[in-house]
C-alpha cells in the first residue's frame, strides 16, 4: 500500500495517527442483518454458501459501503473457520453455529485437532474477488476470533450458552490442556491473519467477544499474550491491528500498546471514561450501544450529539458499535448514523 492510497482513506489515515476533519464510521456486523439486499441474497444461499463462494462473499462484503454509505469493508466470514482449518466440523444451524462434536466431550482434545490450513484457501479467494471489485479509496478490514472466544467456542460446541461453563471450568482444572489448545490456536491465526494482509485487507481487528467471562486480571496476565501474538504477525507486514474485548471493563488500564494500535470498546463504559483508562499511545473505537438503532429518530439523534465533544478532542477515535449489529435494526436507522457522522461539525480545525 502507497502512501497515495492511504491518503484517500479517512478510515486509514485515522488508524495511522493523521487528524482528519471527522472520525470514520463503519459497523461490526455491518455486512449483513440490517441490509434489505443481503435479505434477499440469504432467501437464495445459506449463511455457508455466501461466504464459500468468492464472488457471493464479495458482494456481501461491499454491500454496505453502497448501501449504508461507511468508510470502510470489512472481510464477510466467520471466527469460527479456524477450528474447521483444526479439523472440527461446524454446521451452520438456524439456532447458530454448532460443532459435531465438542472438545469437552473428548478425553484427549489436543489431540484430536488435526491442523489443515487448506481450509482457509477459499478466504484467501474472496479477499482477491474483493480487492479487485472495491474502489481503490475503500479499506477492506480482515479478522479473526480472539483465540480465547474461539477456544469457548471449541469447547463448548455450540453458542446458544454464552456463559460457555465448560470452557471456563477447563482454564481453572486444567491450565496445561487449555493453554496448549490457546497455543494450537494461536499458530494458525497467525498464518491466517499474515495471509489475509498478504491477499489484500488493509487493517485487522481481532474479535475477543467473550473477554468479560474471565476476570480482568487474569485475562490480561493469561489470554492477552496470544492476542499479542497475532497482532505482532498483521504489523509486521504493515497494518494496523484493532483489538475488541468486549465485557472487559476497567481492564482496559492494563493493556499495553503491543496489544493493539486501536482498542474497540464495548457499550456498557461511556467512551470518555474507557478513553482515561486506555494507554493514550492507543487509538480508540467504539461505542454506540447497538440496540440504541431500534429506538425513534430523536432518541437516536440525541445520543450522537453527546459524542460530538469526545469527537472534537479526540482525533484518534474511529466512530463504531460496541458491538455487532442486532438482527431486525431497521436499516434506516443504520443509515441516518452514518450521515449525522459523515455530517456533523466535528470542530476540528
Amino acid at each position: 500500500m502507497n502512501d497515495n492510497q492511504m491518503s484517500k482513506s479517512i478510515f486509514l489515515e485515522t488508524l495511522n495517527g493523521k487528524k482528519t476533519e471527522r472520525p470514520p464510521v463503519w459497523f461490526m456486523r455491518q455486512a449483513g442483518r440490517v441490509l434489505p439486499n443481503y435479505l434477499k441474497l440469504r432467501e437464495k444461499h445459506s449463511f455457508s454458501e455466501l461466504m464459500h463462494d468468492p464472488v457471493l462473499a464479495s458482494e456481501v462484503t461491499l454491500m454496505p459501503v453502497a448501501d449504508l454509505g461507511v468508510d470502510a469493508a470489512i472481510l464477510f466470514s466467520d471466527i469460527l473457520v479456524i477450528p474447521v482449518a483444526l479439523g472440527m466440523k461446524l454446521n451452520f444451524t438456524d439456532s447458530g453455529p454448532r460443532f459435531d462434536k465438542a472438545l469437552r466431550e473428548l478425553a484427549d482434545p489436543v489431540g484430536y485437532l488435526q491442523r489443515d490450513a487448506t481450509q482457509l484457501d477459499y478466504i484467501y479467494r474472496a479477499i482477491d474477488e474483493i480487492v479487485a471489485r472495491k474502489q481503490e479509496e475503500i479499506p477492506l478490514i480482515g479478522f479473526c476470533g480472539g483465540p480465547f472466544t474461539t477456544l469457548c467456542y471449541m469447547i463448548q460446541g455450540l453458542s446458544s450458552n454464552h456463559t460457555f461453563p465448560d470452557a471456563v471450568n477447563l482454564l481453572y482444572r486444567d491450565r496445561k490442556v487449555f493453554h496448549q489448545l490457546m497455543s494450537t490456536i494461536t499458530e494458525l491465526s497467525v498464518e491466517y491473519a499474515r495471509n489475509q494482509v498478504r491477499h489484500g485487507v488493509q487493517a485487522f481487528q481481532i474479535f475477543e467477544t467473550h473477554a468479560g467471562l474471565l476476570p480482568a486480571d487474569l485475562y490480561v496476565r493469561e489470554m492477552v499474550p496470544y492476542v499479542s501474538q497475532i497482532a505482532a504477525a498483521v504489523r509486521e507486514e504493515g497494518v494496523k491491528a484493532i483489538f475488541l474485548p468486549k465485557g472487559l471493563g476497567y481492564g482496559l488500564k492494563d493493556l499495553r500498546p503491543e496489544v493493539a494500535d486501536f482498542v474497540s470498546v464495548d457499550w456498557q463504559m461511556p467512551i470518555q471514561e474507557a478513553r482515561k483508562l486506555i494507554d493514550p499511545a492507543m487509538g480508540i473505537q467504539g461505542n454506540l450501544d447497538p440496540r440504541l438503532l431500534f429506538g425513534g429518530k430523536q432518541e437516536i439523534l440525541g445520543t450522537l450529539e453527546k459524542y460530538l465533544d469526545f469527537g472534537s478532542r479526540n482525533a484518534d477515535w474511529i466512530f463504531n458499535l460496541g458491538h455487532g449489529f442486532v438482527p431486525g435494526i431497521p436499516y434506516e436507522n443504520a443509515r441516518l448514523v452514518v450521515e449525522w457522522i459523515q455530517e456533523a461539525n466535528w470542530r476540528r480545525s
